[in-house]
């Protein structure tokens, strides 16, 4: 069988550098905030191209303290797409503030720019634009926007560890960006892990104390946070897995070359890639028009089994159905009912590619 996804494969890669990370931890009697962390967020802070690097439970947290950093609250609103994982919504409305969607660009699925700036009020604090994919946004037209209203910009980049715009690190260009480390991520760990990047050392501090209760360091509160921060098992094998980040993402973009020069058939649709921005991939959506069920059906009867990144829009799931207001997300809304994310990740074998191309061409 054929997933869309596979974590194990990654982890037999790597099995014996992990192996040994994982059991020199396990000698240590130092889970929690030990080297092993300490060395990943100054490893991955070389890698993005960012002064300071903070560890979380998961991206989720990394978005909810980046918020709270910025001293988003109750009476705020914070710009963002509904077509991204909910934990990037839930992350805006645990800091009580309300989240507004804007619409996305029907080839890229990336925040549209026009729509992001037609919905800026006197109420907005922040904006979190999702790298969806593996793909930059069109990072100069909002860091424009951003600097005319001086609205800070998170980068979501839980699915484009490695990306670039312009030959820049996505989490290198907005305010903060926050990580996934989710199994089947492209740099992923054995459990969850999250981590923001930025360059204002306050700001880190900031969600440095916020991720541990709100403490100085003398233990005294000086905020309300929470507890999440990213433990020493899963830094020691994310600090074995961001040596092959760079390799592992080249895989998968040949994997994606070999999907778009093979598969032929004139109902599936390739993903639009920019020209300035490094696609890592982390997941290749098709579209095809009326006939998805049809697709999944027949590729599960043939041992493949794709996904749907993201079946129902945040802004149509009970809880946030609240936050939509008049407007529509047209191209959002269109885009749920054709996408399919057929099987890419680093490992993936040769014969699983070519049968997928197979089947996809034989549809």
């Amino acid at each position: 069988m054929i997933y869309f996804s596979f974590p194990k494969a990654s982890y037999l890669k790597y099995r014996k550098e992990i192996d040994q990370s994982i059991q020199t931890v396990l000698n240590s009697d130092r889970y929690i905030k030990g080297e092993n962390v300490s060395k990943f967020e100054n490893l991955f802070s070389n890698y993005i191209g960012t002064k300071y690097s903070v560890g979380t439970g998961n991206a989720t947290d990394a978005i909810y303290l980046s918020l709270r950093a910025l001293n988003v609250g109750p009476g705020d609103e914070v710009l963002t797409v509904s077509h991204t994982a909910t934990g990037t919504v839930a992350a805006v409305a645990n800091t009580g503030a309300t989240p507004v969607f804007a619409d996305i660009n029907k080839d890229s699925f990336t925040i549209m720019v026009e729509d992001l700036e037609k919905k800026i009020t006197n109420k907005t604090k922040a904006v979190i634009v999702v790298h969806i994919y593996g793909q930059a946004c069109e990072m100069d037209e909002i860091l424009y926007i951003s600097n005319k209203y001086n609205i800070p910009v998170i980068e979501d980049c839980a699915q484009a560890a490695g990306a670039e715009y312009k030959g820049k690190k996505v989490g290198s260009l907005g305010t903060i960006g926050c990580f996934s480390f989710f199994p089947t991520k492209n740099l992923s760990c054995i459990g969850d892990g999250g981590l923001a990047t930025t360059n204002d050392k306050k700001i880190a501090s900031k969600i440095r104390s916020l991720g541990e209760y709100g403490w100085d360091n003398k233990r005294d509160a000086q905020s309300i946070g929470i507890n999440s921060r990213l433990d020493e098992l899963q830094a020691a094998i994310l600090n074995v897995k961001l040596k092959y980040l760079d390799d592992d993402n080249l895989e998968r973009r040949k994997i994606a070359s070999l999907y778009k020069a093979s598969i032929k058939n004139t109902k599936i649709n390739h993903p639009f890639e920019f020209d300035y921005s490094y696609h890592v991939y982390h997941l290749y959506v098709i579209t095809v028009y009326k006939l998805r069920n049809k697709l999944i059906h027949y590729l599960n009867d043939n041992g493949v089994y794709p996904g749907i990144h993201y079946a129902i829009p945040v802004h149509k799931q009970k809880s946030y159905k609240k936050y939509l207001k008049n407007d529509s997300l047209e191209n959002t809304e269109k885009i749920i009912k054709q996408i399919v994310s057929i099987p890419i990740y680093q490992g993936m074998e040769k014969k699983h590619v070519h049968k997928t191309i197979s089947l996809l061409n034989n549809f």
